[in-house]
């Protein structure tokens, strides 16, 4: 697997765990290599390699060491790398935490999983923020923490989009064995590129594909100061961007930009997250004239499958490098050594050595996948099979409607919003476009509008029926 194969064989060696992998990774490169750009400034991987020492030494005063654990809430920023590197480098296991969870939804995960320290950006700052480098930090030691029981040392939340977050550990082999496979994709960014990274970094494919992969593979990694159209297209053509890393919504926002600005440094486009709309990845390329690529995992396995010229739309692409897969039951498994899952939140989706997605796939002869949707999407009615995701996609096709979402709890609703520059359809007016292409069974029995649907905190469509319900009541 190239000049990385040797990562995870490093971390199963050390006794240290994460530090040797850490340190393995500056050491991949030239020293004088950018490492993370915003605007003007520059931070080059020696001078990143300083930050997280001092981090480190900072952190280890307060007693932070091999199996401490402790909760990390910064806002995307050079200080977020930081520090969980500098967490790692120390041995601890660090609970990332998407900075847009409120308070009351981070203490929630907080009383099951109990960390000992909270590391927090500082008073005074909103989740409603630009991209800033540097954030002062206030480390809280918690009486009522406890250690570290397993080796895992990343532990992430599931996005929630179907209800209650579950609780997922990642080992430092695991993710070493991410980094490697990531490196042997063909067509993932090198030396000398320079990368727009939009996606989360408190999520697996911004922080492993997108942060980590680059600091392997000599990868300059950019930041635009706010998620605008026109902010992402300065910042692309002021750092002249070779490569985008996003999700749909960050496609959508770039190929609808009124700016005619070209990209012409602009070879490689990535979305991940969830699954990119093909008509979205149309407009992107006959835009830019760069193919969308896709990423497809799970927050439990890492990266899953990947096309990164986007050469074989509508598939996700083909397993990634030591990824096993299997098609069974019509869905997705991933051959896991263990499970994922940490204080019994996993229910039954581990069993046997596998992961269940519980994505419907299908994978064709040249081991391609192609995702259909999440296996409860399928619902019942009348005895019919009925999958809500055609009903979406229908919906979708109105002229008016910018995104829908169907949930079925006893009856079949459907969460609307209506896209920029257009009068809001009825409700009657919606439904009478479904009848004309579906079969009355299909049909959601409510049809509700909403200014904008509800998303997860790494940018995903929220399918939880009280939370829309919420939403629209408001």
């Amino acid at each position: 697997m190239g000049e990385f194969a040797d990562l995870a064989d490093l971390v199963d060696d050390a006794d240290d765990e994460m530090g040797p992998f850490i340190q393995r990774l500056f050491d991949a490169r030239d020293d004088g290599l950018p490492y993370l750009t915003h605007q003007q400034e520059t931070v080059t991987r020696a001078e990143f390699g300083e930050r997280v020492a001092k981090q480190a030494a900072i952190f280890a005063g307060y007693g932070i060491g091999p199996g401490s654990t402790v909760g990390l809430r910064t806002p995307p920023s050079f200080t977020q790398v930081e520090v969980l590197l500098a967490l790692w480098r120390l041995g601890a296991q660090v609970l990332l935490f998407d900075f847009r969870l409120k308070p009351a939804e981070v203490e929630a995960l907080c009383a099951s999983c109990r960390p000992q320290f909270m590391v927090s950006a500082g008073v005074n700052v909103r989740a409603t923020f630009g991209f800033r480098p540097e954030y002062e930090l206030v480390t809280e030691c918690r009486g009522t923490g406890r250690a570290a029981t397993t080796g895992h040392r990343l532990v992430q939340f599931s996005s929630g989009s179907t209800g209650r977050p579950k609780v997922i550990g990642r080992t430092a082999r695991s993710l070493a064995a991410e980094v490697e496979a990531f490196a042997a994709v063909p067509g993932m960014p090198g030396e000398g590129d320079r990368l727009l990274l939009l996606s989360s970094t408190a999520h697996s494919f911004g922080l492993i594909g997108g942060l980590l992969h680059s600091l392997a593979a000599g990868v300059s990694v950019v930041f635009a100061p706010r998620v605008s159209a026109r902010d992402l297209l300065r910042t692309a053509v002021d750092h002249r961007i070779t490569a985008v890393f996003g999700v749909p919504m960050h496609y959508e926002l770039l190929a609808a930009a009124v700016d005619p600005t070209a990209l012409p440094d602009l070879r490689i486009a990535v979305s991940g997250g969830e699954l990119m709309p093909p008509e979205v990845a149309a407009r992107f390329a006959e835009r830019y004239g760069v193919a969308v690529g896709e990423a497809y995992g799970t927050t439990e396995t890492g990266i899953v499958a990947i096309d990164v010229g986007g050469t074989l739309r509508r598939s996700v692409g083909r397993a990634a490098p030591g990824v096993v897969l299997r098609e069974h039951k019509g869905e997705l498994d991933v051959a896991l050594d263990e499970s994922p899952y940490l204080f019994d939140s996993g229910g039954t989706q581990y069993a046997d050595g596998w992961l269940h997605t519980r994505d419907r796939a299908t994978v064709d002869g040249t081991g391609a996948v192609r995702v259909h949707g999440r296996a409860d999407s399928l619902v019942v009615i009348g005895g019919l099979k009925v999958d809500l995701t055609e009903v979406e996609n229908v919906i979708r096709e109105h002229p008016a409607v910018e995104q829908a979402v169907l949930v079925h709890e006893g009856m079949t609703e459907a969460y609307v919003a209506v896209a920029a520059g257009y009068e809001p359809p009825s409700a009657e007016e919606l439904l009478r476009w479904c009848r004309e292409r579906l079969a009355d069974y299909k049909l959601p029995r409510v049809i509700r509008l909403l200014e904008s649907l509800p998303r997860t905190s790494n940018g995903k469509l929220v399918r939880h029926a009280a939370t829309l319900r919420e939403r629209s009541a408001g």
